[in-house]
């Protein structure tokens, strides 16, 4: 009988155990279940994050878009320029570069709130220094020519301008009247709208990298003539400058049937920065300040005040 209930305990022991083992099993499973929950409030909160970072990039990429915020944030407006006076142009002996397009650009440069850097660029290469940001403008006396304005955002039109043939003063009367230039050596600037107004008129062409280079070929006798803004000429050529043995007549405009010239101010294709501007020469022009700095260098009679 003792052997009977020994074994009918053992028994009980087992089951009670068994009981015990069963409720231990599940209790990971209600764990498991919890940390599920807490791993899909994690995935909505990392999807939150992602969003609020795609946001962000997006805002990123639309400041990047501006261009006038690109300037303002680089602190720097770099322009792009030739030696060329009256508009830009170093005086013998300084550093500084002044002229009517300079001391406009360092006002414009102040309005935006930044500093003003001077790059001298082949003229040939303007837009490509532009596309790939190595200048910001091109503001130069820039003729607004087809080319440019299909590859540029450009401001309004604020100087007049023509293109001129300047020869020696001896050989002047050679060149009056004439409607070709056929057999004559022309130093132009490459990729100018005096080299485009040279070849109209059947000229033999000398490309050289800026309009004062043009200069020097005809007084230096290696061309007979060279065509370049009247602007330029008006303020370096004749008695008193340093070309006094040189002088200009022929306006090639008129000889090609053509309306006066336009200078504008280039900016990147899009860029907001060219309404900026419009609208800073408007201000300038109202409150006399273009007038002003236009009469400084003798462009009173060319700029456009209207």
């Amino acid at each position: 009988m003792k052997k009977l209930l020994a074994l009918l305990l053992a028994l009980m022991m087992l089951l009670s155990l068994g009981a015990c083992g069963s409720k231990d099993t599940q209790a990971p499973a209600a764990d498991d279940s919890t940390a599920e929950t807490g791993n899909t409030g994690d995935t909505a909160e990392s999807t939150d994050e992602t969003a609020g970072d795609d946001a962000a990039a997006e805002d990123t990429g639309d400041a990047a878009a501006s261009d006038l915020q690109y300037i303002k944030d680089k602190g720097t407006l770099v322009v792009g320029m030739t030696n060329f006076a009256p508009m830009d142009y170093k005086e013998e002996g300084s550093d500084e570069w002044i002229g009517f397009d300079a001391d406009m650009a360092r006002k414009f440069a102040e309005e935006l709130g930044v500093s003003v850097e001077f790059q001298e660029i082949s003229w040939d290469y303007k837009i490509m220094e532009l596309d790939n940001k190595s200048i910001d403008c091109v503001w130069n006396g820039m003729t607004l020519t087809d080319d440019v304005t299909s590859a540029m955002s450009t401001s309004e039109p604020y100087c007049l301008n023509a293109q001129v043939l300047v020869t020696k003063a001896d050989k002047a009367a050679d060149f009056e009247g004439l409607t070709s230039l056929e057999g004559y050596s022309v130093a132009v600037e490459s990729g100018s709208a005096g080299e485009a107004a040279a070849q109209a008129l059947g000229a033999s062409t000398v490309p050289v990298q800026a309009q004062s280079n043009a200069l020097m070929e005809v007084a230096a006798g290696t061309s007979d003539a060279a065509v370049i803004d009247l602007l330029m000429a008006g303020a370096m050529v004749g008695e008193g400058t340093s070309y006094a043995d040189l002088t200009y007549s022929l306006n090639l405009n008129e000889a090609q049937g053509l309306e006066s010239e336009e200078y504008g101010v280039g900016f990147r294709k899009g860029s907001d920065v060219t309404e900026a501007f419009n609208t800073f020469w408007a201000e300038q022009v109202a409150n006399g300040t273009v007038l002003e700095v236009a009469t400084t260098y003798g462009l009173q009679e060319s700029v456009i005040l209207e």
